[in-house]
């Protein structure tokens, strides 16, 4: 990255090099492992890891590091999707792979030496006492009537909370500092709570467990992160950061940055409300290709080259704001539009039966793979008698810039001939149901003979080769761009037209060969690919990643 493209935190490292205070930043991502990574956390992930990788050369390195303090919303079954995600984001952490929870004896010490400066203290009063003392952000807290306790007895207090001597809620450790101070984060902090409960790692060594506030900043200093990067939320928190770093026996003074975290539009991102899509079953589970986590467009198709370039885009600043959902997409079409293979796919199929070409005829003919690439080559179709055409590629009323299939009308069929209307047939609803045409000979390759009109080119499917498929037609989850906003909030903002599921779609045979995940252009159609879980061969299924154009803008 060149100077005029630096942002402020690589300002603030290429400055802390130059000046020798550091050799090469140390970084690290710390998800909870309580729910699965969505697309904010790409921005969180690529900053550290990216930083990381620029600096590789001078000994930089980035800490995957899990803050499982929590045992009772933690699971290995997201430690292990969240490992999944950062790999297919395309990161490594190699041999730096930690957990909070293997420094739990480290946290204990910590607390300790707080408790002998007289800075921690025990308060054995309710959590509604405790939270009604704090005051408001323009009134002083009340100091709790436990704060004056000696070192002594706070240390056989909090002795007694691991050793499982209090019930959950019966006692906290809290922090002394200050009571009056205009951040309410300062105003003596929990740092312990007792938390009967298993923990996915320890089991039931512990009965205590330490505030994200305190293991945090601990864990930062004990892993020497020279740079702790997080988003604007925590700003507030920076000053507890500092305090934690300041008074406790730790090995390095990290450095806490905040930048503004990654919102898009028709989206959410919290998992609270991922949680309650799922467990209300208004989506299909974490990985529903509508969901904006990370497992969810992977399983959609979304490239993770198009996920990094759009985060390197929006880049790093102080501000909130709301990134465009089609800036996003946009990425995904330039990224899938170099690299996808070009298939034929009919959704909705109606037959065309070309009466002057022989009912045991058949021809090859060959297509280009991807017009971007052509080391990509070719591939080929047959050409038979009977072919599938989409649906509304034919008019029986058509209007006059209407330049498909019409009576006494020609089109080409992709990489095929030229052929004409000569008649079709409706079912007892008035649907077309059979159309009927003529080739005209010589036409592959070859422009329109003179007296016949044809301005584009249609899609097709012979017949005999088409392999029936299902096709999941997906968009966007939300109709309102802050879903949150939405009057009667953001699940009254569910789009209903998010998923079509379509059956009977009719396909080339290469594409139910595909492995699962696999992308592809379905032509003039969109972007679409092998769906991870339920793609196979014998019963093909199929999702739409993007469509070839915003949909969305007419609509705005």
């Amino acid at each position: 990255m060149s100077d005029d493209q630096k942002d402020f935190i690589r300002e603030i490292i290429a400055a802390d090099l130059e000046s020798g205070k550091h050799r090469a930043p140390i970084t690290r991502f710390p998800p909870e492992p309580n729910g699965y990574l969505h697309i904010g956390h790409a921005k969180a992930i690529g900053v550290n890891f990216g930083l990381a990788k620029e600096y590789a050369e001078a000994g930089a390195r980035c800490h995957l590091r899990f803050d499982d303090t929590n045992p009772v919303k933690e699971d290995a079954e997201y430690v292990d999707a969240i490992k999944k995600d950062i790999a297919w984001l395309g990161y490594e952490w190699g041999e730096h792979l930690y957990f909070a929870s293997d420094y739990f004896e480290y946290f204990y010490g910590c607390a300790v030496a707080l408790i002998e400066k007289g800075l921690a203290y025990v308060d054995t009063q309710t959590p509604e006492e405790i939270r009604a003392q704090r005051g408001k952000v323009h009134e002083a807290g009340t100091a709790s009537p436990h704060r004056a306790r000696s070192v002594d007895e706070n240390l056989e207090l909090f002795k007694g909370m691991r050793g499982g001597e209090i019930e959950d809620g019966g006692a906290v450790l809290r922090a002394n500092i200050d009571m009056e101070s205009g951040n309410m984060n300062m105003r003596d902090p929990v740092l312990y709570r007792v938390l009967h409960a298993a923990h996915h790692k320890t089991g039931d060594a512990w009965c205590i467990y330490p505030m994200y506030d305190f293991a945090h900043p601990l864990e930062d200093a004990k892993e020497h992160i020279t740079h702790s990067l997080c988003s604007l939320e925590f700003e507030n928190h920076r000053p507890l950061y500092d305090w934690v770093v300041d008074n406790c026996p730790v090995a390095s003074k990290p450095r806490q940055i905040e930048f503004a975290r990654l919102n898009i539009g028709y989206t959410v991102m919290s998992k609270r409300m991922f949680i309650q899509l799922v467990e209300e079953n208004h989506v299909g589970g974490w990985d529903d290709p509508r969901m904006s986590t990370l497992s969810g467009m992977r399983r959609r198709g979304y490239p993770p080259e198009a996920i990094r370039t759009f985060v390197e885009k929006v880049g790093l600043t102080k501000q909130n704001s709301l990134s465009d959902f089609a800036l996003l997409e946009f990425e995904v079409r330039g990224y899938l539009n170099n690299v996808a293979l070009r298939k034929m796919a009919v959704l909705d199929p109606v037959k065309i039966v070309i009466t002057n070409y022989p009912e045991d005829a058949s021809e090859l003919v060959d297509l280009p793979n991807n017009p971007q690439d052509e080391s990509a080559g070719t591939r080929q179709l047959t050409f038979a008698r009977e072919i599938w055409i989409e649906r509304e590629d034919f008019l029986i009323d058509a209007p006059k810039k209407f330049f498909r299939l019409k009576p006494e009308g020609a089109v080409r069929l992709r990489g095929a001939y030229i052929i004409q209307h000569v008649g079709h047939e409706l079912d007892d609803s008035g649907e077309v149901s059979e159309i009927y045409c003529e080739l005209i000979p010589n036409t592959i390759g070859q422009s329109a003979p003179e007296g016949i009109k044809c301005k584009t080119a249609i899609h097709w499917i012979a017949c005999q080769e088409a392999i029936d498929s299902e096709v999941r037609l997906y968009d966007r989850l939300f109709t309102e761009e802050i879903p949150d906003n939405a009057e009667g909030g953001y699940i009254s903002a569910l789009n209903p037209d998010s998923l079509k599921v379509i059956s009977g779609a009719k396909v080339e045979p290469s594409l139910a060969e595909m492995s699962p995940g696999t992308h592809c252009q379905f032509e003039r159609l969109g972007y679409f690919c092998t769906d991870s879980e339920d793609h196979d061969p014998a019963q093909p299924v199929f999702n739409r990643i993007v469509t070839l154009r915003d949909s969305w803008a007419k609509k705005g």
